[in-house]
């Protein structure tokens, strides 16, 4: 069966672990609330409860005030409301209350009226599903007292909502009258908007304009097309007759009509005669002679006469050549129909125009009647409005002078409130159990609340998550009741000192898990062995020196020479741990106040110890110094391995600066004890200084609170085994 990725399953292990983990506080939450139920219910005095039902409806009076709505209607403003549950609301009101304890004079057992709050506690209307039924109930000891305060919180609520719905009526006519005048005048401003839009516009009908407009529009279009063709044809004609009467448009008609003149024409005929002569004697006489001198001078005085005849016809002092006064009967047929050509192309010209003018007026028209019919459509639902609302306002207020003396309600009792006879309230048992099931709630509320405000990091897995280092152990916490363990405290000292496998605890089961340990440090590195490793955790209290000690206890086992050096100088434990004494350690050899000779000491077989030594002003001095390295280099050569048991991270340099000198860190982490806060500072810390983390090891881990299997665990066998490449399998 596939299934879905996006899906996350629900890790029911992991709640299963929290629920573990704060056990004590839950069950102490669900021990107080079910004594606290079973205490109410055996100390809770019999009660009795009166009910009395209403039947809830609608009054069918006609709307009052022209929105749709009517005196005494109850319907829900949306979809999800439901209109009984406000009447409900209503009976529960101030005012209702109130009225109902003064006249039954409901005391409290100091002598003054019950409060209203204590009176509401008791009430309770809730509505009959699928009904428009209101049930209503009462508690009280006195069973009377009961149906006597239902029946009247009944009368009183019902005598309510009639002066409710009168006052409603009254309220609806005040509202007509007051908007009847205003009503009024707004339709007399709509109806003169109207008018005066249709005066200024000069709009009788617009649908009918608009209809006449396109006809007249496309029927000016067809008259100014034959007009532009009869155009184009008028001007082809005039301008083939103008090129063949060899005239100017605008002078045909003037040498037209000098032609036709006879005084003109005489003149002309003399002038000609004249000229005629002068050329024949030229051919014989010479230019001196006085009968040429006479023709030239005669032909001068013609040609002044024939000007001053000229203009006095033409009124101006236009010049005219003779030769175009002299037209023969050809030329004078084609100006003719030139000047009657000439005359039609100008008269279409003029009607194309007229034409056009006439179209460009309806085409303007034609493009605002939609701006028109709108605005007029505009004026229209305004005033059709008015008039609706003025005419329904008048309807309205005929109904509402009825209604208003009418008693209008929307409640009626259909059973009134009977004396009970049996007490009621939930039985002893039925609140135990109800206060058992609160106490289960509220345990796993505080148990998850709790859990979700530690912000420690609890499990393996989570520690896994935060660092991302490779697992290399998981040490198991054994209790302090194991069998062959000494005393964890010593005399005068506030911390508790670490235990050594095989003399303080068994070997089996945490002697098994530090063998892993060992194993999975070899396996890291198949180039170079380790010989130098630096144990550290993030904060205090996390167990690095009891790691420390147990991994060098289980590398002697295997038969390697180790020395375990205290670098933590700021508060030595392994002189606590092996019993000896701290006047002499590494701090004394740093500063040359003691040979190695003297300060290690053997504490098992192949198993050396180099305490702190004096505490020192400055120890990552000593840490960072030349006589440093060159110890470090000593001990290489002369044991197996060396393990540095350094202060934690927080807030120190110490591993930092020794890891450097070492093979690499190996990080301590104890679930319970690290937070996330600090467990993120130390990783950082660690990247940015660039340090070799050869992995991490998970101390003190409680195997009933993980929820993986790193462990295996039977009455007879407890077996741990771990792969070297970050990973942890049950065997």
């Amino acid at each position: 069966m596939e299934t879905n990725p996006n899906i996350e399953e629900i890790d029911f292990q992991k709640y299963l672990l929290v629920l573990k983990r704060r056990w004590v506080p839950a069950v102490g939450v669900f021990g107080m609330v079910v004594a606290l139920a079973s205490l109410s219910a055996f100390s809770a005095k019999p009660s009795y409860e009166a009910q009395g039902r209403l039947l809830i409806s609608t009054n069918r009076t006609p709307s009052l005030t022209g929105l749709g709505e009517a005196i005494g209607r109850i319907e829900s403003l949306s979809a999800t409301n439901n209109p009984i549950d406000t009447q409900a609301q209503i009976l529960q009101s101030v005012p209702v209350v109130e009225e109902t304890i003064k006249t039954l004079n409901l005391k409290d057992e100091q002598g003054g009226f019950i409060t209203i709050d204590d009176f509401t506690s008791r009430v309770k209307a809730v509505n009959v599903r699928g009904t428009e039924i209101l049930e209503i109930s009462y508690t009280d000891g006195d069973p009377v007292l009961a149906a006597k305060v239902v029946n009247q919180l009944m009368k009183v609520y019902i005598k309510n909502n009639i002066e409710a719905n009168r006052a409603d009526a009254v309220s609806a006519r005040k509202f007509i009258d007051e908007e009847l005048p205003k009503t009024e005048a707004a339709v007399k401003i709509a109806e003169l908007n109207l008018r005066k839009f249709k005066e200024q516009n000069k709009i009788i009908d617009l649908t009918e304009e608009a209809n006449l407009s396109v006809q007249t529009i496309a029927t000016l279009e067809q008259q100014i097309a034959q007009t532009q063709a009869q155009l184009a044809n008028a001007t082809a004609r005039t301008q083939q007759l103008q090129n063949q009467a060899s005239i100017d448009a605008k002078q045909s008609v003037t040498f037209a009509s000098l032609s036709q003149i006879p005084g003109i024409q005489l003149v002309l005929t003399q002038l000609q005669e004249a000229q005629n002569q002068l050329a024949v004697e030229r051919t014989r006489l010479q230019p001196t002679n006085p009968t040429i001198v006479n023709l030239e001078e005669k032909i001068v005085g013609l040609k002044n006469l024939l000007d001053e005849r000229i203009q006095q016809v033409l009124g101006s002092n236009q010049q005219i050549s003779v030769g175009n006064i002299q037209i023969g009967e050809l030329r004078q047929r084609l100006i003719a129909d030139f000047a009657q050509a000439e005359s039609e192309r100008v008269g279409l010209a003029q009607q194309i125009t007229a034409l056009s003018s006439k179209w460009y007026a309806y085409k303007q028209r034609a493009n605002i009647l939609p701006k028109l019919e709108q605005t007029q459509r505009q004026l229209e639902r305004q005033l059709k409005a008015a008039q609706t609302t003025y005419e329904a306002l008048l309807t309205k207020l005929q109904e509402v002078q009825v209604a208003e003396n009418q008693n209008i309600g929307n409640a009626r009792v259909i059973s009134p409130a009977l004396v009970p006879d049996q007490p009621s309230g939930p039985r002893k048992a039925l609140t135990i159990l109800g206060g058992g099931v609160f106490g289960i709630i509220i345990a796993l509320i505080a148990a998850f609340t709790l859990d979700l405000i530690d912000q420690s990091v609890k499990t393996v897995k989570e520690a896994k998550g935060l660092f991302q280092y490779t697992l290399l152990g998981v040490i198991p916490y054994v209790g302090k009741n194991s069998h062959g363990q000494r005393s964890s405290y010593k005399s005068g000292f506030d911390k508790q000192i670490p235990r050594v496998i095989g003399r303080d605890i068994p070997q089996f089961p945490v002697g098994d898990a530090y063998q892993m340990l060992q194993a999975n440090l070899n396996f890291l590195s198949s180039d170079q062995k380790l010989k130098a490793i630096v144990v550290t955790s993030c904060v205090p209290r996390e167990g690095k020196s009891a790691v420390a000690a147990n991994l060098a206890v289980s590398m002697t086992q295997m038969g390697h020479r180790v020395l375990l050096v205290d670098a933590d100088m700021r508060s030595p434990m392994q002189h606590h741990i092996w019993e000896m004494t701290n006047a002499v350690g590494l701090s004394n050899v740093m500063v040359d106040q003691a040979t190695l000779d003297v300060a290690v000491q053997r504490v098992l077989p192949n198993l050396c110890v180099l305490t702190a030594g004096v505490v020192p002003p400055n120890p990552v001095a000593l840490l960072d110094s030349q006589k440093m390295n060159a110890l470090v280099a000593s001990f290489r050569e002369n044991y197996d391995f060396v393990i540095f048991d350094t202060p934690p991270l927080a807030g120190m340099a110490d591993a930092a600066v020794l890891s450097k000198l070492a093979d690499g860190i190996l990080l301590v982490v104890r679930p319970g004890v690290i937070e996330y806060s600090s467990g993120n500072a130390a990783k950082e810390f660690l990247k940015q200084s660039g340090q070799q983390v050869l992995g991490m090891v998970i101390n003190g881990v409680n195997i009933k609170q993980e929820p993986d299997s790193y462990f295996y665990y039977s009455r007879e066998s407890f077996e741990f085994v771990e792969t070297p490449s970050n990973s942890v399998i049950a065997k």
